[in-house]
């Protein structure tokens, strides 16, 4: 990686509808519909929110064949309408699933995990989808990797690449080129790893596939966005990433706003800065660089800290390149900037594209961020988030909670609520929130608990990936969770 200048990564061009990333053109943001589809008027009404605010390309679940028929549907009000969003089409575990949604989307999304390349089903995918100027992401999920993968390599960002790889692969060697990847964890040093090891494998073999970008699971209000600004923002600051979504528990045009914010970020990135140790930062490896305990700072610090302040407009870069530079390397660092936002969203979302990945690479030692414009206590409390979005230091619950989407078996927006009403007290604390098990035990792998839906008013509650109680009421789970925390000795009183 060329630590001195931002510039993105060469990537071929790949057309999604009237949509086209990848090359010279601009990154792209997008969502995901939560509504059933099989209800036309509902999606239909969702894919205009998101068009309108800013996002035009939405995937739609398409778990089933009926639901992947009635694509047909959607698609033809839509244009019906005179809106020309690229839909495409988000399939799990049935292969022939994909080949009838391939023919009334502009892309189809599988999952290394639970699709098949030794009977020819990819091939025969491939081949359709240049039939009709379909585009295909392959998307590989932390939590969901095939079985022979995940027992040579487990749950690991290496496990991830040589899943995406093999897809890959088999891509070139039937010369299709409309092809998107994407890497997604809910974890963000998982999922920043995963990437950066993906560009590597694909530069070694002569591939520049457009790549998708999004932490997973990565909650609401503005830790999630937090978490997805730090995620993401690592990339795009390494020139990574040619479209991105930031996924919320949250109505789906919400997100946009937040995509689009960290396109502009990024869009006029300039700098360059010498580094004359590059050997001393490991990209794809977390480590800390000194022992002390990572610190939320205000005021000047004690003796034995050295505060590097970036001022240039491109912070990430300068912050690395001053670190890397300095006599002794295990000097603690705290990193500073300032922030003359005044809506606190905007200079969250800043902050944590700009500071978190070198806090996340293990470089620096402490963060302050400088915003005249906001109280102490609340830039405190975006200062904790940051660091544990960068998973060094953990202050509160962290909620794992996805997006949702057609598969959704609850209302896990109203839901999620109810659970941080009940257990946002408790420290060090990882809570899995799932709409549905396709991606929930796997993607829960860091939780301590999770809370599946598993059928209609029904929950599934786990202890990391052991379940422990099957198909309760929803009525019922809430305080069965808090009893199964209490069990174990995890609760403390508020």
């Amino acid at each position: 990686m060329d630590l001195t200048k931002f510039r993105r990564r060469p990537t071929c061009c790949v057309r999604i509808g009237d949509v086209t990333i990848g090359g010279n053109h601009p990154i792209a943001v997008q969502s995901m519909t939560n509504t059933d589809t099989n209800d036309t008027e509902a999606c239909v009404a969702q894919i205009e929110r998101i068009d309108r605010a800013g996002g035009k390309i939405v995937r739609l679940t398409a778990q089933g064949r009926r639901e992947a028929e009635n694509l047909q549907r959607i698609v033809a009000r839509l244009r019906e309408e005179g809106y020309r969003t690229a839909t495409v089409a988000d399939i799990h575990f049935v292969p022939e699933v994909a080949s009838i949604a391939a023919r009334y989307v502009e892309k189809v999304r599988i999952n290394p995990g639970n699709y098949r390349t030794d009977h020819g089903e990819l091939e025969a995918l491939i081949d359709q989808c240049r039939e009709r100027g379909v585009a295909l992401r392959i998307g590989v999920n932390h939590g969901s990797l095939a079985k022979r993968v995940f027992d040579q390599w487990g749950d690991t960002p290496q496990g991830m690449v040589v899943s995406a790889m093999e897809f890959l692969r088999v891509c070139r060697a039937k010369a299709f080129d409309q092809v998107v990847v994407s890497m997604k964890s809910s974890n963000t040093r998982v999922m920043v790893a995963a990437y950066r090891l993906l560009v590597e494998a694909m530069e070694a073999e002569g591939m520049n596939y457009p790549i998708h970008l999004g932490v997973t699971e990565a909650g609401n209000g503005l830790e999630g966005r937090i978490k997805s600004a730090v995620g993401i923002g690592a990339l795009l600051a390494d020139g990574i990433g040619d479209t991105i979504r930031v996924s919320l528990t949250e109505a789906p045009e919400h997100e946009i706003p937040v995509a689009r914010l960290l396109v502009e970020h990024f869009a006029q990135r300039p700098g360059e800065f010498p580094v004359r140790h590059p050997e001393r930062y490991s990209p794809t490896e977390y480590r800390r660089r000194s022992k002390v305990a990572v610190l939320v700072v205000h005021g000047e610090p004690h003796d034995g800290f050295r505060i590097l302040e970036a001022r240039s407009g491109n912070p990430t870069a300068e912050l690395r390149a001053a670190i890397l530079d300095l006599e002794p390397a295990d000097t603690p660092v705290i990193i500073r900037r300032r922030y003359d936002d005044t809506d606190l969203t905007t200079l969250a979302v800043k902050a944590a594209a700009d500071l978190g990945p070198v806090l996340l690479d293990g470089l620096a030692d402490g963060i302050w961020i400088d915003a005249p414009a906001h109280d102490e206590e609340t830039i405190r409390e975006v200062e904790l988030m940051i660091l544990q979005a960068a998973r060094v230091r953990f202050s509160h619950t962290e909620y794992i909670a996805c997006p949702s989407c057609g598969r959704t078996l609850y209302d896990i927006e109203q839901t999620l609520g109810q659970i941080k009403a009940r257990t946002s007290h408790l420290k060090n604390l990882r809570i899995g929130v799932m709409g549905c098990i396709v991606n929930g035990p796997g993607e829960m792998a860091d939780a301590d608990y999770g809370y599946v839906g598993a059928g209609p008013g029904r929950i599934t509650l786990y202890r990391g990936r052991e379940i422990v109680e099957r198909n309760i009421p929803q009525e019922e789970a809430l305080d069965r969770l808090v009893e199964l925390i209490k069990a174990d000795g995890a609760w403390q009183e508020p």
